[in-house]
């Protein structure tokens, strides 16, 4: 008998149009992998998961910032075409918000975890998650919330520099304006300054102590909270490599027996009584050794398939067991096994640890999306590249516009100056004409200067990359580099909600 019931489809919902969210991919392929029958609400148009074998169906998702209704409207015409209950999974924050809002509504067509339908939210605010911490005695860095762009400034330098600024609602931030739902800042004034695009934002501003980085600080575990509030499968793990540096997700990670963060786990989830699949974010502090809680997400995390035990199971086999009243296996845990996204770490990925690694893009039995991946990432740094190197070209033509035309004028203002040159007598030897006259000519202007050529102020169009038209693409002959298109601004905690 296989180990999920392969009569109960799955359905994955993601919102956030991120096409390089692995955490999609790797919920495909261990669903699909099992026998079960995958289906994905998602914008994949341009993402490798689209050229997974394991990927039963592709339908269109609700639009960035759509309403409950109009998301309801999108599941329930997935479910009529499948006819039958399915097991419902979010894959990022604005997805698992709008399934715990909707929870009524989308019984019995979707099988989900019991619990309350604010929760989701509440935790996955990061204003609210202070509170919660606060209240069930988990450590968290000091927090304050601005009420003005005065106040900003004032809390930046009492919380001292540099300090965290965050967005508390990150999944509501408009596409292509430019906001990071993190970022570090190195003065208060820049407080000040982001404080003041909140009503753009769409959510509060919070300044957070800032914890440094370093060796041994960046934590994070893995769960499933069962429907008796049991955390079943997942564990504890140490990131290794992050992108962005510092304060990004995780490039390179390793399960790694941690008892103070799964105490920390535990504790949160018995006292919120909450219930599904969590991924939680830890940075020791150097100082007092505490793991202060930094995020709660409500969904799986892109690394997920780390913690993928001895007998098969991952968080979202859990979720689907529980949910269809299928035994769950003992737990057979594997510390040390690794996990690398490629076009993060591709260093790291060519490095196998001795306890095992999963990769997050290139699979033996699933070779589609791993070579996708690396042609459509080649284009994506690329065009990131150009983007901040053409105005850079502009800036440089328009300073050679600016030294001819003070070298031409200043030519024109000596040459007013100059003497003529002075006629040879006939029958002399001709002499050259002094090119440095001593003094005015007492009549006839000067010596016409010679005016430098115009310089073209056009540039290149920066290339763009052309939409795929096909899941597979050949893979280049080296990996790009993905530090290129990073900038010194790039701290998000989660990169795109994938």
């Amino acid at each position: 008998m296989p180990l999920l019931d392969i009569r109960v489809p799955a359905v994955l919902l993601r919102i956030d149009r991120n096409p390089f969210h692995h955490g999609t991919l790797g919920a495909v392929r261990s669903l699909g992998r099992a026998g079960v029958e995958v289906h994905l609400v998602a914008d994949c148009a341009a993402s490798p998961v689209r050229g997974s074998r394991f990927l039963g169906r592709l339908h269109p998702p609700p639009a960035p910032g759509a309403r409950p209704a109009d998301v309801a409207a999108v599941l329930h015409r997935v479910a009529a075409g499948i006819g039958r209950p399915a097991v419902l999974i979010a894959m990022d924050d604005a997805g698992a918000i709008a399934v715990s809002r909707l929870r009524e509504r989308l019984a019995p067509a979707f099988l989900l975890p019991p619990g309350s339908g604010a929760l989701a939210e509440e935790v996955a605010d990061k204003a609210e998650l202070a509170g919660l911490c606060a209240r069930v005695g988990v450590p968290h860095p000091l927090t304050l919330v601005p009420d003005s762009a005065a106040e900003a400034v004032a809390g930046a330098e009492r919380l001292g520099l540099p300090v965290v600024a965050k967005w508390s609602r990150p999944w509501l931030l408009p596409p292509g304006a430019g906001l990071r739902s993190t970022v570090v800042l190195r003065s208060a004034r820049e407080a000040g300054e982001l404080y003041a695009r909140a009503a753009e934002a769409g959510s509060r501003l919070l300044l957070q102590a800032f914890l440094p980085p370093g060796p041994d600080r960046d934590w994070f575990f893995h769960g499933y909270a069962d429907r008796q509030g049991t955390l079943r499968a997942g564990g504890p793990g140490r990131k290794h490599r992050s992108w962005p540096r510092g304060a990004g997700l995780t490039a390179a990670g390793e399960w790694t027996v941690n008892p103070p963060v799964t105490a920390l786990a535990e504790r949160l989830v018995g006292a919120l009584g909450y219930r599904g699949i969590l991924d939680l974010d830890f940075r020791r502090e150097a100082r007092t050794g505490a793991y202060h809680l930094l995020d709660f997400n409500p969904r799986p995390g892109a690394q997920f398939r780390l913690f993928t035990d001895a007998s098969g199971l991952d968080v979202v086999r859990a979720l689907h067991l529980d949910l269809t009243d299928r035994a769950l296996p003992a737990p057979a845990p594997r510390p040390g096994r690794g996990f690398v996204v490629e076009n993060y770490a591709p260093l790291t990925a060519l490095r196998r640890p001795p306890q095992g690694r999963e990769l997050a893009w290139h699979a033996a039995d699933d070779p589609g999306p791993g070579l996708a991946m690396w042609a459509l990432w080649s284009r994506h740094v690329g065009g990131r590249v150009a983007e901040r190197l053409a105005p850079r070209a502009m800036a440089r033509a328009r300073a050679a516009v600016r030294r001819g035309r003070a070298s031409a004028a200043r030519a024109a203002r000596r040459g007013t100056r100059g003497t003529p040159a002075a006629m040879p007598r006939p029958g002399s030897p001709a002499e050259p004409a002094d090119p440095a006259p001593a003094g005015p000519a007492p009549d006839g202007p000067g010596p016409v200067p010679a005016v430098p050529a115009p310089v073209s102020l056009s540039v290149p169009p920066a290339p763009t990359a052309p939409a795929p038209t096909r899941p597979c693409f050949p893979a280049p002959t080296a990996p790009v580099s993905p530090t290129a298109p990073a900038s010194p601004n790039d701290h998000d905690e989660k990169a795109s909600s994938c």
